[in-house]
């Protein structure tokens, strides 16, 4: 087992894992709006199959929202 962090949390997890990997172990909510940082670079969607993730990793997963005036 290997310890990664995923939104500041450790997590146990087994190597080799990619980054689509992990978005379906985790259950993203709303994957297709998800953006990713891994070790604090933000991961283009069409990389996610090649990124292999490894011990000690920082995997961060954000949504932007929008707002308005009131």
């Amino acid at each position: 087992m290997a310890k990664i962090y995923v939104n500041d949390e450790l997590r146990e997890v087994n190597l080799p894992l990619n980054l689509t990997e992990l978005i379906n172990q985790s259950e993203v909510q709303q994957p297709e709006m998800v953006s990713v940082q891994v070790n604090d670079v933000f991961a283009e969607r069409e990389d996610w199959d090649n990124i292999k993730l490894k011990e000690g990793d920082h995997v961060d997963f954000l949504y932007f929202m929008g707002g308005g005036c009131v």
